[in-house]
C-alpha cells in the first residue's frame, strides 16, 4: 500500500505540473484585453474604444454563461479517466463538443435579437452603438470556435494535461494581438479589425486544439461514436451537472454586475475607484485559479480511481499552495497600495478614493482564495448542486439584504462589506459540506 509520504511527494509534483501552466494560461487572458485596449485607444476617435468596451462586455456575458462547457467537461472527464474508462472519456469530449457547436450556431442565428436586447439595456452614444454593433456582428461568427475551445480546454485538463491548454490559449491570444495590429495599422481598419482578428484567431485555436487532440489522443478519438455520445443516462448527467454550474455562474454574474451598477450610483470617481479595486480581486483569481484548476483535474481523477488517500492529500496541498500565494498578494496589496493603483490611473482624486477603500481588497485575498479553490475541488467532484445552492444563498439571502440594510449609514463601504460577506458565506458553506460532498465520495 502506498505511504502518505510517497503520495504527498507525487501529489505536490502533480499540483505544480498542473497549476503553473494554468497560471501562465490565465495571465494571457488579461494581456489580450490590455493589448486590444491599448491599440484601439490610440486611434483618433474615443468612440472606437467605447465600441470595443461595450462589444467585449456583451460577449463576456454571453460566454461567461457558457463557462460550464469548460468546467463541467473537466470534472466529468477527470472522473471517467480516473476510472480507466476510455470509451466514456472519449464520449464526454464528443458530447460536450456537439453541445458547444450547436450552441455556437444558435448564437449566430440569434445575433440580431441579442444585439437589440443588449443595446436596449446599455445606453451608449450613437457612435459607440454603431461601431459596437459592427464589432458584434463580426465577432459573433466566432461563437462555435470559441465554445469548442472551452470544451478542448476542459477535456485536456480532465486528462491531467495543463500544457495543451497553455499552448492553445497563449497561441490564440498571441495571434489575436498580431492580427489586431495588422488589420488596424496595415489594413486601415478600426474596431472591426479587432473583431475580425478575434474571429480568425478563434478558428485557428479550434483547429490547433483539434490537431493537438489527434496528435496525442488518437486512440480516444477512434473510440468516440454517436451512440455513446447521445447515451440518454450520460447525457442527462451531463446536463444536470452543467445546469447547476450555469445557474451558479448567473448568480455570480448578477453579483458582480450589481456591484458595478451600485458603484456608478455613487458617482464617476467612486465607480472608477471600485473598478480598479475589483480588478485586483480579478488578478488574484487568475493566480489562484491555477490551483483551482489543478483541483478540478486531480479530485476528479482520484474520485474516479476511488483513491481516498490521494483525494484528501490533493485537497490539503492545493489549499497550502493557494493560501501561500494569497498571503503574498495580501502583502503586496497592503505595502504597495498606491503604486499599484497608480498603474491603473493618474487621476489624483480616483487614487485617493481607491486608497480610502483599499483595505477591502488588501485584507481579503486569503478569504477569497478559499472560495476559489473550493470551486475547483467541487467541480472535480461534480458536486455542483452544492456550488449552486451556496452561491444563491450568498447572493440573494446575504449580499443583497446586507447591502440595502447598511447602505443608508455606510454607503460605498456597505457595498464592499456585502461583497466580503458574500465571499465568507461561500467559503463557509463549501467548507461545511465538503465532508459530505467531497471526502465521503471514496472510502
Amino acid at each position: 500500500m502506498e505511504s502518505a509520504a510517497t503520495a504527498s511527494g507525487e501529489i505536490n509534483k502533480n499540483i505544480l505540473n498542473l497549476a503553473i501552466p494554468n497560471i501562465l494560461t490565465n495571465l494571457s487572458v488579461p494581456l489580450l484585453s490590455f493589448a486590444d485596449t491599448a491599440v484601439v485607444g490610440h486611434l483618433k476617435h474615443v468612440y472606437y474604444l467605447g465600441a470595443i468596451a461595450v462589444g467585449s462586455m456583451i460577449f463576456s456575458f454571453l460566454y461567461w454563461g457558457f463557462g460550464f462547457l469548460r468546467m463541467g467537461t473537466t470534472g466529468l472527464t477527470a472522473q471517467v479517466f480516473g476510472e480507466g474508462n476510455k470509451a466514456e472519456t472519449a464520449a464526454v469530449g464528443g458530447r460536450a463538443m456537439l453541445i458547444a457547436i450547436s450552441f455556437g450556431i444558435l448564437l449566430i442565428a440569434l445575433a440580431y435579437p441579442i444585439n437589440k436586447i443588449a443595446f436596449a439595456v446599455v445606453h451608449a452614444s450613437p457612435e459607440v452603438e454603431k461601431y459596437a454593433s459592427q464589432y458584434f456582428y463580426i465577432r459573433i461568427f466566432a461563437a462555435p470556435a470559441t465554445l469548442a475551445i472551452y470544451v478542448l480546454h476542459g477535456w485536456f485538463l480532465g486528462m491531467q494535461n495543463a500544457r495543451y491548454p497553455m499552448y492553445l490559449l497563449i497561441s490564440v491570444n498571441a495571434l489575436n494581438v498580431i492580427l489586431d495590429l495588422s488589420f488596424i495599422y496595415l489594413g486601415g481598419m478600426k474596431s472591426d479589425g479587432v473583431a475580425l482578428g478575434t474571429v480568425i484567431a478563434q478558428y485557428f485555436g479550434m483547429a490547433f486544439g483539434l490537431a493537438l487532440l489527434l496528435s496525442r489522443y488518437k486512440e480516444y478519438v477512434k473510440l468516440a461514436n454517436l451512440k455513446a455520445i447521445v447515451n440518454r443516462v450520460n447525457l442527462k448527467r451531463f446536463f444536470n451537472v452543467n445546469t447547476d454550474i450555469f445557474f451558479r455562474t448567473l448568480a455570480l454574474i448578477f453579483t458582480l454586475s450589481f456591484f458595478t451598477a451600485e458603484s456608478a450610483a455613487y458617482g464617476d470617481v467612486v465607480l472608477a475607484a471600485n473598478t480598479i479595486l475589483i480588478q485586483l480581486w480579478v488578478i488574484l483569481s487568475y493566480a489562484i485559479d491555477g490551483f483551482a484548476f489543478a483541483g478540478e483535474s486531480l479530485v476528479g481523477k482520484y474520485k474516479g480511481e476511488g483513491n481516498s488517500l490521494k483525494l484528501r492529500l490533493s485537497v490539503r496541498y492545493i489549499f497550502y499552495w493557494g493560501l501561500i500565494i494569497a498571503t503574498a498578494f495580501t502583502a503586496v496589496y497592503y505595502f504597495f497600495d498606491e503604486p499599484i493603483i497608480s498603474i491603473f490611473t493618474n487621476n489624483k482624486e480616483v487614487i485617493q478614493t481607491a486608497l480610502t477603500f483599499i483595505l477591502w481588497t488588501s485584507l481579503t485575498p486569503t478569504l477569497n482564495s478559499v472560495s476559489f479553490i473550493w470551486d475547483g475541488i467541487y467541480i472535480g467532484a461534480t458536486a455542483t448542486k452544492t456550488m449552486r445552492n451556496t452561491m444563491m444563498l450568498a447572493a440573494f439571502v446575504f449580499y443583497l439584504p446586507i447591502y440595502y440594510l447598511l447602505k443608508p449609514t455606510l454607503g460605498n463601504n456597505a457595498l464592499w462589506l456585502a461583497l466580503v460577506i458574500f465571499m465568507v458565506i461561500r467559503a463557509v458553506g463549501l467548507s461545511y459540506y465538503a465532508k459530505r460532498d467531497i471526502f465521503s465520495l471514496v472510502k
